[in-house]
């Protein structure tokens, strides 16, 4: 019988993505204020971490677009094409992690710039009363064209073109002179060192204009700049891996900088955020904020949107006894659903649409327990391939691990899961020849337990990640799939944790037959210990710095046969050497960057910036040879 005019037909959870639920309502009606979201708004933290669908973008759109944060706000959310230019951005005589630092330092500068700018005209009774340090910010802006609001890849372009060739106007600063014509001394000359010197003319401008305007002693709330979506520029290569490290260390320079008056508030997933290996990182823990779900915070998600969906104050017992059914298989349903999902609010909101929408399907009034169970099924085989799908990445062999727990009991003992591994290792070398060192069976099973894939019992309690401080530990022997992934494995029996119940599949079956790509090069998810093979990666730093010098030359001031030349050398230099060879290789190309510089200087290009770039490389490789670890390439040399 169709019932379609019952509370299923108007019942809605929201959406999948923050910006699409913002706009419907949800979640400027519904948001939840978590302990994240509070410290961000009161500036206790600058660093909102948290794994994919865990409610970051949902934090950064009700801080951006809500009611209770009352001063200026501005939304950095990069796309490809900008995320495109910060990667290839780079400077000679500085790091790439410092090179993409400035360009984050000049789109911070230039957002404060336009804001003070109209801050002085709408508070500040007029421009005639303004202060000569915010005039010279007009100036600033007119002069480089960014007095208009345009897209973000346009002026990150600008910016990039600007302090790459030192063409930025600052004479309304008094520098110009000594930054364009050569007059600095030798040492600041190189292009790292002459964009350092216009960011820190610029940024001066709007420090004396914080002051001149005297906006803390007004009262006046700070500035708030809020960046999130990096997930979708990040690509886990070294230039990645430099533009977020850029980006932490723009935001704390902007923070000594700015003082209160301007607040960099930066939304991360965790797996990038994990991924990031540079020297200071320890300088950002107390700016940390990860996100944290407990069960009963999602279950108040569920009737705060029921609630506006349906118009009406509903209670808890009528959500969860009259729409849905009390109990499922004898569970009380809020638990039943919240055990089966990961703790994050997009999976609940998937979970509670999907049980939704199969009700619907069948011409229910409410949902029903049949519903829940239908719904569970999907929900299951749809979250074990988004599980694969966000880690893809850092660790593209998830699919054919997953298949080792198919069928059986969810309990596995570690010896079981050993002997199946063994049956695959082989496939799995074959097909993933860049882990081959560490794709072994305590670091597979670091990564499942890391991901949430898989906990493990302790003293008479099954623990995931999240609910404790400890990793995977080699003492752990017993092996529990999480039930959100059981309905898709078909693992949900309850036999012994000794081993599998029944023969299971063969070992031929358990590794699919996936056609080799090209796989991560970086440094991938340190904090679970996998990375590609050292010879991988030395091999890959060759690869890296010829497209940073590539880069270079394209934008260099040699003659036309000389880039022909160049160009030629550095693509023959470029062919693959086998692993046992890869040191060999690269001592070789370090060789011939060298070689080329000295060629170019002899020519006369000893001050071209791709000639001392060549000479930069060159004793990046030579680092890297001997064990150091960089984030992207180029050294710390002024040139």
């Amino acid at each position: 019988m169709d019932q379609r005019g019952g509370p299923v037909h108007h019942l809605f959870f929201g959406r999948d993505d923050a910006e699409h639920d913002y706009a419907d309502g949800l979640l400027r009606q519904g948001f939840q204020q978590t302990l994240a979201y509070e410290a961000a708004l009161a500036g206790r933290k600058s660093l909102v971490i948290g794994r994919k669908g865990s409610g970051k973008s949902a934090i950064c759109a009700q801080l951006a677009h809500g009611r209770v944060y009352s001063g200026p706000t501005t939304q950095i959310a990069p796309d490809n094409a900008a995320g495109d230019v910060i990667r290839r951005f780079d400077l000679q005589g500085v790091t790439s992690d410092t090179a993409k630092s400035l360009i984050w330092r000049y789109l911070f500068a230039v957002q404060a710039a336009r804001h003070l700018v109209r801050h002085s005209g709408e508070d500040h009774r007029g421009w005639f009363r303004i202060p000569p340090a915010a005039r010279a910010l007009r100036d600033f802006l007119h002069a480089n064209g960014e007095d208009a609001d345009a897209r973000l890849t346009d002026l990150i372009s600008r910016g990039a073109g600007r302090l790459q060739s030192a063409a930025l106007s600052l004479k309304m600063f008094g520098v110009e002179a000594s930054v364009q014509t050569g007059e600095a001394p030798a040492e600041t000359r190189s292009e790292g060192a002459r964009a350092m010197r216009q960011l820190d003319a610029l940024e001066t401008g709007v420090r004396s204009a914080l002051t001149a305007l005297e906006c803390a002693e007004a009262g006046h709330p700070p500035l708030l700049v809020l960046v999130d979506q990096l997930e979708l520029v990040w690509q886990a290569d070294p230039d990645s891996h430099a533009l977020v490290t850029g980006l932490l260390m723009a935001a704390k320079h902007a923070a000594r900088m700015y003082g209160s008056a301007v607040r960099c508030v930066l939304f991360i997933r965790s797996d990038i955020y994990d991924t990031l290996n540079f020297s200071d990182k320890d300088k950002f823990r107390s700016d940390e904020m990860h996100i944290a779900w407990t069960p009963e915070a999602l279950h108040d998600v569920a009737l705060a949107r029921a609630r506006i969906s349906l118009g009406r104050q509903l209670s808890d017992a009528a959500l969860w006894g009259e729409i849905f059914p009390a109990t499922v298989c004898g569970v009380l349903t809020p638990d039943y659903l919240t055990e089966r999902c990961l703790p994050r609010p997009r999976d609940a909101i998937q979970y509670l649409t999907r049980c939704r929408d199969v009700a619907s399907a069948r011409g229910h009034a409410t949902i029903h327990e049949a519903d829940v169970l239908t719904a569970t099924q999907q929900f299951s085989l749809l979250k074990l391939d988004d599980l694969a799908r966000e880690y893809n990445v850092g660790f593209p062999f998830l699919r054919q691990v997953f298949v080792l727990f198919e069928y059986g009991s969810f309990r596995m003992r570690r010896d079981t899961f050993n002997e199946r591994f063994a049956a695959v290792r082989d496939s799995l070398h074959d097909n993933f020849d860049d882990y081959t060192e560490l794709l072994n069976e305590q670091s597979v099973l670091e990564v499942l337990f890391a991901i949430g894939f898989l906990g493990v019992g302790r003293d008479d309690e099954v623990v995931y990640a999240g609910t404790t401080v400890l990793p995977m530990q080699p003492g752990d022997d017993e092996l529990h799939v999480h039930p959100c992934f059981r309905p898709a494995l078909h693992c949900e029996g309850t036999g012994p944790a000794s081993g599998l119940p029944g023969p299971g599949p063969s070992p031929d079956a358990l590794v699919p037959s996936y056609s080799h790509t090209s796989f991560l090069r970086s440094v991938a998810a340190t904090d679970v210990g996998f990375i590609p093979d050292r010879e991988v990666r030395l091999l890959d730093e060759v690869r890296y710095a010829a497209d940073r010098l590539l880069r270079h030359l394209d934008r260099s001031g040699l003659s036309a046969d000389l880039r022909v030349q160049v160009r030629r050398d550095l693509e023959s230099g470029l062919e693959r050497r086998s692993r046992s060879a890869a040191r060999v290789h690269v001592r070789t190309f370090a060789s011939l960057l060298t070689e080329m510089s000295g060629r170019l200087e002899a020519a006369g290009y000893g001050r071209e910036p791709v000639t001392l770039r060549l000479a930069d490389e060159a004793r990046t490789l030579e680092r890297a040879l001997g064990g150091s670890s960089s984030g992207g390439g180029g050294s710390d040399s002024s040139g």
